[in-house]
């Protein structure tokens, strides 16, 4: 059961009416969404928890500044010990459960290859999507379900990055370091895909999409004949160097 909150302040109340909002009335914050993930996972725990070979720590430090967290910007600085170290040392921060690494077990972004060290190459996402809209484009765009999430790289990575979500039915005996472009995934949530390929260490490199419009009684569809069904395929290339 929650506490309640104690009512914010005059001062709090005027900082927060000057912030500004976006077109439904909501507080617009222009700083980094994606960085602002880990500063999310701060303020719930006071823990900072980093993937491997972070190459953002810079930018993220920036960001704790900004949000006026002192604690996690000295955390982040590039002479401050790795979170593991500072927890070992009796960091003055709360540190996270103790747990043994080698007793937990590793996650399909988190496998490394024989050598040691995570294999390097590219991975490309794509899907086929369809919105309808308005002649005049009055209402919002109501976008469909995404049917299907292609997979296109080599077989080991692909399975590294996204281990069982993978479908493997129509390609299943390609060797590890071949390329394929028959896999797909079992779920249908670009975001997910997203996350797996960044929490494995990928970077977006490039992205192409097209597409094409036509009036829906062109395609016999039930929407009326002011609206128009945009259909679209778009791949996005992620690179881990």
């Amino acid at each position: 059961m929650f506490s309640p909150q104690p009512a914010p302040g005059p001062g709090q109340a005027a900082a927060a009416a000057e912030l500004p909002r976006d077109s439904k009335g909501r507080f617009f914050l222009d700083r980094d969404g994606f960085l602002f993930r880990y500063i999310l996972d701060y303020l719930r725990d006071l823990t900072l928890v980093l993937p491997d070979r972070f190459p953002e720590r810079s930018r993220l430090q920036r960001e704790a500044e900004y949000f006026q967290l002192p604690d996690l910007a000295r955390r982040l600085a590039p002479d401050a010990p790795e979170p593991a170290e500072a927890a070992a040392e009796g960091s003055a921060s709360p540190p996270a459960p103790a747990r043994s690494p080698s007793l937990l077990p590793l996650t399909p972004s988190q496998s490394l290859d024989a050598g040691g060290g995570r294999r390097s190459g590219y991975i490309t996402i794509g899907y086929r999507g369809s919105y309808t809209m308005g002649r005049e484009a009055q209402a919002d765009a109501k976008f469909r379900r995404v049917a299907r999430i292609t997979v296109c790289g080599k077989t080991a990575l692909a399975k590294e990055v996204f281990g069982d979500t993978l479908n493997e039915s129509r390609d299943p005996d390609r060797p590890p370091e071949r390329y394929t472009a028959r896999y797909y995934l079992k779920f249908n949530f670009l975001e997910q895909a997203f996350d797996r390929l960044s929490e494995a260490g990928f970077r977006m490199a490039a992205c192409s999409s097209t597409g094409t419009c036509a009036f829906a009684p062109e395609l016999g569809g039930p929407a009326t004949a002011d609206d128009k069904i945009w259909t679209s395929y778009t791949e996005y290339v992620f690179c881990r160097d």
